[in-house]
């Protein structure tokens, strides 16, 4: 197991640029399985879930090609649908939730499909019910074998229907997008995700030959084909690591250019870092963020404490949170973190406040940031990263503490961030990788 040794208080300065985008990346690259022409997708991040989806692609039979860096061509003209039978499967994907994803294109073009339960961050219970009851909607039948904790389906006829999902689930909703694009007839999905990675994937399925209306809306309107086409496509930057990047800049004192954002594409995310007093200019398609001595909290218009909380598309993400959380603990002024959409994330607090923030965890979903105006910096401790969002926080306070900080289990940190210790090193960052 690595840990990173992290001597913080320095000052970074540079530019750095985002990679891929993780979540897009887990969408799109199972896409590929749709069509038995190839499809080449660019700016795909190296990191370990999305390597491990990759090889999962490869096992099928898909023929996977490295291109350049970032770069792949996949071309699934033969897939065996028996090796989702077998116990190298069962333990590959229970150890990756992005196996799920593997489901809806399979289950279109072959018509069965088995999985186990996914695995992925210990942040609560995560549902699969959107996925499962949208296949159900399509004609799908399940079958679960308790003894090994696996799911047989059955999708031999896919017929399109109108289905009002029960939550906007980004995963779910590409999921089933992508077993309805073959299905026979019109498929409407209402309360749809509407994520710029859901639009990403849309558009992609649209130039391989899927008839979707709807793209940006949570109304979705697919007419079945019958068969795809190959295409190329290019991954957005990682809008999780443009937040990071954004906090790490103002925990630190940073003078710090943020390259190639898309910022078309950020929504509400550079809107919520200003409101905790982060100045930042838009230079081209870069994000300059100048080295601040100090930032204040926003008030509510009325005078009441500012409210920070996640909700799907377009507003604001929960995988960022934990970033907002740590930059609130040195700002001036006091912020209430509402994590409404996942159990538990929130429980990585107690690190921070064993390094001198001022934190009062509500409950397992509410936390309140008393912010210390740099006043007394937060000091270095050991401590272990329980997932990734927070694992990147207590990297970014501890570049910002006094002394050295040690943080154990990274690997979960490069479940989403590559070689994220290279490229602080690159600012300026005193960080090594260490075991």
């Amino acid at each position: 197991m690595s840990s990173f040794k992290i001597k913080g208080g320095t000052r970074l300065k540079g530019e750095i640029v985002p990679q891929g985008a993780k979540n897009e990346a887990l969408q799109v690259i199972c896409a590929p399985l749709l069509t038995r022409e190839p499809v080449t997708i660019h700016n795909i991040p190296d990191i370990v879930d999305v390597q491990k989806l990759i090889q999962l692609l490869g096992d099928l039979g898909c023929r996977v090609e490295k291109l350049a860096k970032g770069s792949y061509r996949f071309t699934a003209a033969q897939i065996n649908v028996d090796y989702l039978k077998t116990d190298e499967y069962r333990k590959k994907a229970a150890a990756l939730r992005g196996s799920v994803m593997l489901l809806g294109p399979i289950l279109a073009r072959f018509g069965q499909a088995n999985i186990p339960k996914p695995g992925g961050d210990k942040i609560g219970r995560r549902r699969l019910d959107t996925h499962f009851l949208g296949f159900q909607n399509l004609g799908a039948k399940f079958k679960y074998e308790a003894d090994h904790n696996l799911y047989h389906i059955d999708a031999s006829n896919l017929q399109g229907k109108y289905m009002l999902l029960d939550e906007a689930s980004v995963t779910g909703t590409a999921n089933i997008v992508m077993a309805a694009v073959m299905a026979k007839g019109t498929t409407t999905i209402y309360n749809a995700a509407c994520e710029p990675y859901l639009q990403q994937l849309c558009s992609m399925l649209n130039r391989m030959g899927a008839n979707i209306k709807g793209i940006g809306s949570n109304l979705l309107t697919i007419e079945g084909v019958t068969e795809l086409r190959g295409t190329e496509h290019t991954l957005l930057p990682d809008m999780i690591e443009i937040g990071s990047f954004i906090g790490l800049a103002a925990m630190t004192q940073s003078e710090i250019t943020i390259k190639n954002c898309r910022l078309e594409m950020l929504g509400i995310i550079p809107e919520i870092f200003r409101r905790l007093g982060i100045q930042m200019e838009f230079r081209g398609d870069d994000i300059y963020i100048p080295s601040q001595e100090r930032y204040e909290i926003e008030t509510f218009i009325d005078g009441s404490i500012m409210t920070v909380a996640d909700a799907p598309w377009p507003g604001f993400t929960p995988d960022l949170l934990s970033i907002v959380l740590v930059v609130a603990t040195q700002a001036k002024g006091t912020v209430l973190v509402h994590q409404k959409m996942f159990e538990s994330r929130l429980f990585f607090v107690d690190k921070l406040i064993d390094m001198g923030a001022q934190i009062i965890l509500c409950d397992p979903h509410r936390a309140t940031v008393i912010g210390l105006d740099r006043k007394q910096a937060l000091r270095g401790i050991k401590m272990s990263s329980p997932d990734i969002r927070a694992g990147v926080a207590l990297l970014i306070a501890a570049l910002s503490a006094q002394g050295e900080s040690e943080i154990s289990n990274v690997e979960q940190i490069d479940r989403g961030y590559q070689d994220i210790e290279q490229r602080l090193k690159a600012l300026g960052a005193n960080i090594e990788r260490v075991g």
